[in-house]
């Protein structure tokens, strides 16, 4: 597993493709997906704010532990380093920014940078719905700032003073870490690394953002329902890194050579075969024996359990797929699948067809009759809690999908939307809600009935074991038919309320229409009306909490 293969062509692109990739950019700009001039010194301006922020922070921290004047003097700064597609440059418009604060030795995360500075934050005008996620794998602070979604990682590192040329590559500034601020700090590292693996910046970033676009329609739709590492499937990482391993095989490529290739290589790849970048590196031994955790089946029972291993190429080494399960690798080849396709009869109509036949959304609501769908709610709460709530739910939803396939011995097929649908706030409950598409084998019998109401009372159960679980955070699951869509999820989905009724029409068949005609995912929602119960199984969680007896 140390070497990795060499590239399949060195050929370079004919005229015929370079016009082709002409269009495909075109395209990509015309579809509105790059900043405009002012919407990126929007962007400067609040990494450059926040920058400021930190810079005050530090300062502050610095003159409180008693260290001398002039130590205070040279402690301006901590290092406010992008990361993600910010730094990969691939960014567009509606993009957040992630983001790390490299610090000094004497300023922690626990109490330094989610009390005291997530205290700063608080009171910083030009800032809202700010959220501390401690105890996540990789801890994070979450906020809007000026309107722009920021997400901000600390990593301290064994140094009093933080260099403004400090070189994340060199692996001492590892030493004395422990694994979530090696996590965070490798958000910097695995994109800078990235980019110097990939022979060709331009074509790996022009590919990037065709294959964004086509996976998860992240920048105007939102709608391909394979983006999410929290919810089992890849995220940005993970993404980059399967574009940069086809640049790799293809060194030459122009991007409209690279997107088909692409989408037939990994719709055709042996998983849990991993992809790599380059070799994966031990430091158990030498000066530094740094001794991280790399994942490496050979020597961790664990890594072998992993579906789809795509490997981060600086050390220590990590599986930015961990998450994914079964279900969602299904998912995530169907729509490699369809994109191989799609991208097959552009190549052979040699451009005929045009590059838009790629980019056609895919409709959740309009994929599948039955769902469960997951209500999220806090009673007499505000924003705030829900956004806390609706997080750690997100984080538990993949384990919805494993029960459901698991108790139906895989016969039932789940579908988890990565999107949160908000209800209109009201004096008693504030709603946030999450689907999961539903339908059957195709091979099953069509009469089998699926009883779900277990499934899901053991899913909140372990909802509810939530460490900062407070009275009036609440959660319901229960079965829905598409006709049955809450008004405000179908506020998201249809223009107009016409297209709503015709829908509604369309998917309600009157009495004396034959049960025959209906599809499978219909089937699937008779079979399921008893699933997560005709009625709702969600209750209070006064009533439903692990330590007190269920209904």
């Amino acid at each position: 597993m140390s070497d990795v293969t060499q590239p399949i062509s060195l050929a370079a692109p004919t005229p015929a493709d370079l016009k082709s990739t002409a269009q495909l950019e075109k395209l990509l700009r015309e579809a509105g997906l790059n900043e405009s001039s002012n919407e990126l010194a929007a962007r400067e301006d609040v990494v450059h704010e926040l920058q400021g922020v930190l810079d005050r922070w530090v300062k502050r921290l610095t003159a409180q532990r008693g260290y001398p004047d002039g130590m205070v003097d040279q402690a301006t700064t901590a290092l406010l380093l992008p990361f993600g597609s910010y730094r990969l440059g691939v960014h567009g418009r509606g993009s957040d920014i992630d983001a790390l604060v490299v610090g000094p030795s004497y300023i922690d995360r626990d109490h330094d940078f989610f009390d005291v500075l997530g205290g700063v934050l608080a009171e910083t005008e030009a800032l809202t719905e700010l959220q501390a996620v401690p105890r996540a794998y990789v801890p994070v602070i979450k906020m809007k700032f000026r309107g722009v979604p920021v997400d901000l990682l600390y990593a301290s590192v064994c140094l009093p003073v933080v260099p403004k040329d400090l070189d994340l590559r060199d692996r001492s500034v590892l030493r004395g870490m422990d694994l979530a601020t090696v996590r965070s700090l490798n958000g910097v590292r695995v994109a800078d690394e990235i980019m110097r693996l990939v022979p060709d910046a331009g074509a790996f970033r022009t590919t990037l953002r065709c294959v964004n676009v086509r996976i998860y329609f992240k920048h105007w739709a939102k709608a391909r329902g394979v983006y999410s590492n929290v919810m089992g499937f890849v995220g940005g990482v993970g993404w980059a890194i399967l574009v940069a391993r086809v640049c790799q095989l293809y060194p030459n490529a122009a991007p409209s050579m690279l997107v088909p290739r692409f989408f037939k290589i990994f719709s055709q790849w042996k998983w849990p075969n991993p992809v790599l970048l380059g070799g994966i590196e031990h430091d158990d031994d030498g000066q530094l024996a740094l001794r991280l955790p790399v994942w490496d089946p050979r020597r961790n029972p664990r890594d072998r359990t992993h579906l789809m291993p795509v490997i981060t190429p600086a050390y220590p080494c990590m599986n930015s797929c961990y998450n994914v399960s079964h279900a969602t690798l299904r998912i995530i080849t169907e729509q490699l699948e369809i994109g191989r396709v799609i991208s097959q009869e552009i190549a052979e109509s040699g451009g005929a067809r045009g590059w838009e036949a790629l980019f056609q959304p895919f409709h959740f609501f309009k994929a599948y009759k039955s769902y469960l769908q997951v209500d999220v709610k806090v009673a007499g709460g505000g924003e705030a809690d829900l956004r806390e709530w609706k997080g750690w739910v997100e984080s538990r939803l993949r384990q919805l999908v494993i029960r459901v396939e698991m108790a139906t011995a895989g016969m039932l097929l789940c579908h988890p939307n990565p999107q949160a649908y908000a209800a209109k706030p009201n004096d008693r409950h504030c709603t946030a809600t999450f689907f999961v598409g539903l339908s059957k084998q195709q091979q099953k019998q069509a009469q089998v009935q699926f009883d779900l109401r277990a499934t899901a009372e053991e899913f909140k159960q372990e909802v509810y074991m939530y460490e900062f679980w407070r009275p009036g955070m609440e959660l319901e699951v229960k079965h829905a038919r598409r006709k049955d869509l809450p008004s405000y999820v179908m506020d998201h989905i249809l223009p107009a309320a016409g297209h709503l009724k015709r829908k509604r029409a369309q998917d309600d068949p009157s009495p004396s229409s034959s049960a025959s005609g209906d599809s499978e995912s219909s089937s699937s929602s008779r079979d399921v009306k008893r699933a997560a119960a005709a009625d709702t199984t969600g209750s209070s969680p006064e009533s439903k909490r692990p330590s007190c007896p269920s209904n």
